[in-house]
């Protein structure tokens, strides 16, 4: 089936769509060297500022979410590839005012290949810089194994967090202390029913037949080991949310966040549908959803299906995640 998208060149889907963005946002965000997304108040940052790095393709993140409260310094690599270690050494350099530098990164092969040279040479240079991983993804490691992790939705969260934080003026290991807290009580499951097609080369990156669905599906139409039949909605938050809540040995009487986050091509409709039984089930169990959201943050392009997050809380990271905040895609109003 030949792919039907609006591009011009493949070869320049990148650069356009940075472009574009950085046009219809530019009360928040520049564009800087290297494929760089940069909050447009950087210069005036007295505090620890946060870079992260992706590949495109998965708008709105990763650089949505650049502005005051979360990133500084999205660093954006070709469609579903890291971008070079020079490039986020520079952006590191470019983000520091002086308080040191927290680089969030997904833990998938290329972004960590990125990640740790970009940290060795940061050490050579002698930069101020902590690196946060976040691996979150249930279906393809045990917990005892979460380095095996795969990143997925929890990133923009940690990013919340982490970015509230730093706006607190709190020190670089402080801010890296409370979001390595959030992102060690996060849990992630992906189901998909269609896979997407990759921009630039047209390829399907998940077959699934009409009557399937994957419990488990990674970033990038990586299997999960959960292909079975197409289930209702309240049968697949069953298993999903279930599934979660064992994972991070969720009690009664404790609260969550819970995001569902659509892959690209599922609707609202069924992203509420799903949600009120999750509510169903939590309300069952005794559990608070003390934070939530419902809508894309982290896309594969058409790929109909969603991620189910939920995240362990208390009362310090309600407030941090409920600060004000301004960027593209995310926003909170001061209280």
């Amino acid at each position: 089936m030949k792919m039907k998208k609006f591009i011009n060149s493949q070869d320049l889907i990148t650069k356009e769509l940075l472009e574009g963005f950085a046009a219809a946002h530019r009360d928040l965000v520049t564009l800087g060297p290297d494929n760089t997304v940069v909050n447009k108040n950087l210069e005036r940052a007295n505090r620890v500022t946060i870079v992260t790095q992706g590949g495109a393709g998965h708008e709105p993140a990763l650089s949505g979410f650049v502005g005051d409260g979360m990133v500084d310094v999205s660093v954006v690599g070709d469609i579903f590839a890291a971008p070079g270690p020079q490039a986020c050494v520079n952006a590191i350099k470019l983000a520091d005012r002086g308080k040191g530098v927290l680089y969030v990164v997904l833990n998938h092969a290329g972004d960590m290949l990125t990640g740790n040279l970009t940290m060795k040479q940061a050490a050579k240079e002698g930069l101020r810089v902590i690196k946060l991983v976040t691996q979150e993804d249930v279906a393809n490691a045990p917990r005892e194994n979460s380095d095996d992790r795969r990143g997925l939705v929890g990133c923009v969260p940690t990013y919340k967090i982490a970015g509230a934080a730093a706006a607190e003026g709190r020190s670089l290991e402080e801010v890296a202390s409370v979001a390595q807290r959030f992102a060690d009580n996060m849990a992630t499951l992906a189901v998909a029913v269609r896979g997407a097609t990759h921009p630039s080369t047209g390829n399907m990156l998940a077959d699934l037949d009409e009557d399937e669905m994957e419990v488990g599906m990674g970033q990038h139409g990586e299997g999960g080991g959960g292909r079975q039949p197409m289930k209702s909605a309240d049968e697949t938050a069953d298993i999903m949310l279930n599934a979660l809540l064992a994972d991070l040995s969720v009690k009664r009487g404790e609260k969550l966040m819970l995001i569902l986050n659509g892959a690209g091509a599922t609707t609202l409709m069924e992203l509420f549908i799903i949600y009120r039984r999750c509510e169903q089930i939590l309300n069952e169990k005794g559990i608070e959803i003390a934070a939530n959201y419902v809508g894309e943050l982290l896309t594969v392009q058409e790929q109909a299906g969603f991620q189910m997050f939920i995240a362990r809380m208390d009362d310090e990271l309600i407030r941090l995640w409920n600060a004000p905040c301004s960027t593209p895609y995310f926003k909170r109003a001061p209280r």
